[in-house]
C-alpha cells in the first residue's frame, strides 16, 4: 500500500474478501452462513463487499462458524481493527450519498485510474461553480450550507492529483458532449474548460476528447465508468484487485471480476485510440472555451 492515507476502505474490502473465501471453502452459502450467525443476508453481503466496518468479535464469530484456525482468526481480527480508521471524507458523511464513501476511499487508495465521461466534467476536474450546478441538478432542494459541503467534498477529492506522495496516474477520455453542454451558462463553462486545460499540465494526468466526428464508439455502449488500480506490495501483488466503478442515479456499481475489468479496459483503449491526441484535444477544448467567452 502507498504511504498516503487511505482510511478504512481497503482494509474493509480485504477483510470482506478473506471472509467470503473462508465461507466458500467451508461450503456455506450466504443464506446458510447468515442463518448460522443469526444475521440477515444483506448484512453478510455488506460485510463481504467491504461496505461496513467490523468488530473483532464479529470476525471471531464468523471464523468459528467457517472453521478457520486460530492463527488466521487472530490475523483477521487484527485486520478488523484497521477497518475502524477514518478518512477525511467521513466528516462529510451527512452529504455523501450512500455507498459513495466506498468509492472515495478507493479513489484515495488508487495508484492509477482510467476514466470515461459522456456528459459531465469528471469530479476531479470540476471547478466549484460547475460542481455547484451539478449538485443543484441532482438535489435541487438542498440548503446553501449543504450545497457548500457537497461542493467541498468534490474539491477536496481533487487534492489526490497533486499530492506529493504517490499521486495516481489518471487518463481521462471525454465525449465531445462534455465540452458543449452549457452547464451553468457560458461564463461557468468558459472557466471550467480553462481549468481543464490548466489541470492537463499535471505530469501524472493525460486527457483526450472523442469528437462527434468519430461517430460510434465504445463509450456509447458502456456509459461513464472508471477503472481503478492499486499499488503493489514488495512481492508485486496489488493491495486490491482492479475495480470498475460505474455511477448511477440511485447508486454505484462495483465490478472486480477479471473478465469484467478486461472488457472495460478494452473499451477504454478503443476510445483512447479513437480520440484526438492530447495536444489536439486541448486545442479543441480551447476553441470551445473561446466560443463560450464570446457569448458573455
Amino acid at each position: 500500500m502507498s504511504e498516503h492515507t487511505t482510511g478504512s476502505t481497503v482494509p474493509r474490502r480485504q477483510l470482506g474478501r478473506y471472509l467470503r473465501d473462508l465461507r466458500m471453502k467451508a461450503g456455506m452459502t450466504v443464506r446458510g452462513a447468515a442463518k448460522a450467525l443469526e444475521w440477515s443476508e444483506p448484512k453478510l453481503w455488506r460485510i463481504e463487499t467491504g461496505q461496513v466496518a467490523l468488530r473483532a468479535l464479529d470476525v471471531r464469530a464468523m471464523c468459528e462458524t467457517y472453521g478457520a484456525d486460530v492463527e488466521w482468526t487472530e490475523a483477521l481480527m487484527g485486520l478488523a481493527r484497521e477497518t475502524k480508521a477514518r478518512g477525511w471524507w467521513h466528516a462529510y458523511g451527512d452529504v455523501i450519498p450512500d455507498g459513495f464513501d466506498l468509492f472515495v476511499g478507493l479513489e484515495e487508495a488508487a495508484s492509477a485510474m482510467t476514466w470515461y465521461e459522456s456528459d459531465i466534467v469528471p469530479g476531479l476536474l470540476q471547478t466549484e461553480q460547475y460542481a455547484r450546478e451539478i449538485v443543484r441538478a441532482h438535489a435541487p432542494d438542498v440548503s446553501d450550507h449543504e450545497m457548500e459541503r457537497r461542493v467541498r467534498v468534490r474539491t477536496r477529492r481533487q487534492a489526490i492529483l497533486r499530492r506529493p506522495i504517490a499521486p495516481p496516474a489518471v487518463r481521462f477520455v471525454l465525449s465531445d458532449a462534455v465540452l458543449r453542454r452549457p452547464i451553468g451558462g457560458p461564463a461557468v463553462m468558459a472557466r471550467q474548460l480553462a481549468h481543464i486545460i490548466f489541470e492537463a499540465e499535471i505530469p501524472n494526468l493525460a486527457l483526450r476528447v472523442v469528437p462527434f466526428a468519430a461517430g460510434a464508439h465504445a463509450g456509447i455502449i458502456t456509459g461513464p465508468f472508471i477503472v481503478l488500480r492499486f499499488p503493489e506490495d514488495g512481492n508485486g501483488t496489488a493491495s486490491e484487485p482492479p475495480t470498475v466503478y460505474a455511477d448511477g442515479f440511485t447508486g454505484g456499481l462495483y465490478l472486480d471480476k477479471p473478465s469484467e475489468v478486461d472488457q472495460y479496459d478494452a473499451a477504454f483503449q478503443r476510445m483512447w485510440d479513437a480520440a484526438l491526441d492530447e495536444q489536439a484535444s486541448l486545442r479543441l477544448i480551447a476553441e470551445v472555451a473561446r466560443s463560450y467567452e464570446q457569448q458573455h
